[in-house]
C-alpha cells in the first residue's frame, strides 16, 4: 500500500490479518475522505455554422495574424507567445459563446424554451405544462 508521506488523512489504515483466509495476503482498508464538491451546471457553447462561430472564427484569425512569432529563440519566448495564443481564444470564446445550463436534455434541438417549459411543468405537476 502506497500512501501520502506526512498525512494525517490518507495514512489512517488497518491491516486485517483475521480477513486473510486461505491466502497469506491480509486485506488492507483505508478511508479516504471526500470533500463536498460543487458540480457546474452550465458550460459556454457556440453553436455549429452559427453567426457566433463565424465571428468567432474571424476574431481568432485576425488576432493570430497580428501574433509576432518572428523572435521565438528560446522556451520562455515560446511559452509567451503560447499564452498570448490562449489569451486571444480565450478572449474570443467569452465574447461570442453564451451560457447554456447542463441537464440531460443537451440535444441540438433543445432550446430554452424547453427549459422553460420543463422547469413549469416540474412546478405545477400539471399534465398541460
Amino acid at each position: 500500500m502506497f500512501l501520502q508521506c506526512d498525512s494525517s488523512e490518507l495514512n489512517n489504515y488497518l491491516i486485517h490479518s483475521e480477513w486473510c483466509l486461505i491466502s497469506d495476503y491480509a486485506p488492507l482498508l483505508i478511508t479516504i475522505p471526500i470533500a463536498e464538491e460543487n458540480i457546474n451546471l452550465h458550460k459556454r457553447t457556440i453553436t455549429k455554422n452559427s453567426n457566433e462561430e463565424e465571428s468567432f472564427i474571424k476574431e481568432v484569425i485576425a488576432s493570430v495574424t497580428k501574433l509576432d512569432t518572428s523572435n521565438i529563440s528560446d522556451i520562455p519566448e515560446l511559452e509567451r507567445v503560447v499564452n498570448n495564443f490562449a489569451n486571444i481564444v480565450d478572449s474570443a470564446w467569452m465574447k461570442n459563446s453564451k451560457i447554456i445550463n447542463i441537464t440531460k436534455h443537451v440535444k441540438s434541438w433543445w432550446n430554452d424554451n424547453y427549459n422553460k417549459d420543463l422547469t413549469k411543468y416540474r412546478f405545477s405537476k400539471n399534465i398541460e405544462d
